[in-house]
């Protein structure tokens, strides 16, 4: 079980998720907030953010990191858009929003927001085998990315966001026939140079993600804004959106907000907003739009989860790295072997997370001992569990304090052979909370040794899938490989995991 947090800061909002990954499945939202904050509006017309809107963010901010901190999550990422891009202040906005919100905030590109956004909607909604174009209208810009085979083949970044484009022309309410005109023709020219690089070749789909996506299509559907939800992954006809464009701009602010599925702020900025998605798919001959909930948020989570951010928290640092493989050499380890057990525990304690429920910084002490657990060897073959434990007990590791030495000296004592009991005198040292990680790891630690029975390193890595039943570990290694010792000695484990976590333990090839 791993937790993480996406803070995207946009033009026209800033909105928090929290997420939960086990086992390799889809995230789990955990928490998501979102607050309206139209930083973009100072900012585009005073070139920087007003001191009124920076004090209402932080207001925010502080608020979402009590939300944030409150889930124990792995890592944080926060990233600011279009309208932090184009502010003179932006050294202030950092330092100010940063000690905010306990994090730190990075302002991104136009091109990484593309491929954010990208990433969280194939997380969402795959498309593995379309070609289609993802259009994100957000406050300041609007992000053209079209996606083949699952790939960002051409991505762009217009400064065609809903406040900007409000800011610049709509002055009446409604606005007037020519104020119309001048944004129209603006917009055309932006998304020209996206419409020749991407060509006339066949587009299977365009979807639209962000507020102003989610409002056209509850709009048309007749979706309030409070089902939302409802509107996902459906859609919204070129006509229906044409006779919409036609409604809201013919009507003042009061009347657009009482158009169900809007929503009384999205009312404002609805008009250039629609106004953009119309041009592109006019400029792509597409029939419709589809709407998707995901955002830079989901693609945030999804990039922090195949990363591994975090993760250094519960791996050997260079120096603990250093010194368990200098003493793993001098008592005749092989290394290669205890390097391929130690990458594999550390992968299976990440993947087992929500089954062990153990700390993050525990997983160092399991990797620690997977360089370790046969440096027994040296003295005897015979027992040779319990010399490993013996020379790892009083050996001097700097790096790690006694506490963790008891840890690391035990799971190499259970590596093997009768799993603890509470008569066994070396666990008499050791703290309820500490003697339970043993019991919990140990398992761990044998699986991975297993998984590299035959001292092949035939095994490249692992993947786990955990249910309330069963713990499936995939091994990806390749087609040639044999792994029938590897098979052999994982699936001698499975008594053990039923007696420790209760489920049944399948391994298979990937």
């Amino acid at each position: 079980m791993a937790r993480y947090a996406a803070v995207d800061i946009g033009s026209n909002s800033v909105r928090l998720e929290v997420a939960e990954v086990t086992g390799g499945g889809a995230p789990k939202i955990l928490a998501s907030e979102r607050q309206v904050t139209r930083l973009g509006a100072s900012v585009f017309r005073e070139g920087r953010v007003s001191a009124e809107a920076l004090d209402m963010l932080c207001g925010v901010l502080a608020n979402m990191s009590m939300t944030w901190k409150r889930h124990d999550v792995l890592s944080i990422r926060a990233v600011a858009t279009a309208a932090v891009r184009d502010a003179r202040n932006q050294a202030e906005f950092l330092a100010r929003t940063s000690a905010a919100l306990g994090a730190e905030i990075e302002i991104i590109s136009g091109q990484e927001e593309a491929r954010l956004i990208h990433l969280g909607v194939q997380s969402r909604w795959p498309h593995p085998k379309e070609r289609f174009l993802v259009i994100d209208i957000g406050g300041g810009s609007a992000e053209i990315i079209l996606s083949e085979n699952d790939r960002v083949c051409a991505a762009f970044s217009k400064p065609l966001g809903a406040i900007r484009l409000q800011e610049l022309f709509l002055r009446g309410d409604p606005p007037g026939a020519a104020e119309l005109l001048r944004m129209e023709e603006f917009i055309e020219e932006r998304i020209g140079p996206a419409v020749r690089e991407i060509g006339r070749k066949r587009i299977d789909r365009v979807v639209g993600t962000s507020s102003t996506a989610a409002a056209i299509v509850s709009a048309v559907s007749r979706i309030p804004r409070a089902r939302r939800d409802e509107a996902d992954q459906r859609r919204a006809s070129l006509l229906q959106m044409k006779r919409l464009y036609k409604e809201i701009c013919a009507i003042d602010l009061k009347k657009r907000q009482k158009i169900v599925g809007i929503g009384p702020r999205r009312a404002e900025i609805i008009i250039p907003g629609l106004a953009v998605l119309l041009h592109v798919l006019h400029a792509f001959k597409m029939p419709s739009l589809y709407y998707s909930a995901a955002g830079v948020r989901d693609g945030i989570i999804v990039d922090l989860v195949a990363r591994g951010a975090g993760r250094e928290i519960s791996r050997l640092t260079a120096e603990q790295r250093g010194m368990v493989e200098g003493m793993a050499e001098r008592y005749g380890v092989s290394l290669r072997h205890a390097q391929k057990v130690a990458r594999l525990a550390n992968d299976l304690f990440h993947d087992l997370q929500s089954v062990h429920q153990l700390p993050p910084p525990l997983g160092r002490l399991l990797e620690a001992s997977a360089y370790l657990h046969d440096v027994g060897h040296y003295v005897s073959d015979t027992r040779h569990h319990k010399h490993s434990y013996y020379l790892v007990a009083n050996s001097d590791m700097p790096g790690f304090n006694l506490a963790e030495r008891g840890i690391i000296a035990n799971l190499c004592r259970y590596h093997r052979k009768n799993m603890p009991t509470p008569e066994h005198d070396n666990l008499q040292t050791l703290s309820v909370e500490d003697r339970r990680a043993v019991n919990v790891l140990a398992p761990v630690l044998r699986l991975a040794d297993s998984l590299d029975r035959s001292n092949g390193q035939k095994v490249r890595s692992v993947e786990c899938a955990v249910d309330e039943r069963e713990i499936v570990v995939k091994l990806h290694a390749p087609p040639s490989a044999g792994l029938e010792l590897e098979l052999w000695a994982a699936a001698r484990l499975d008594g053990l995991f039923r007696q420790m976590y209760g489920r049944k333990l399948t391994i298979a090839r990937a």
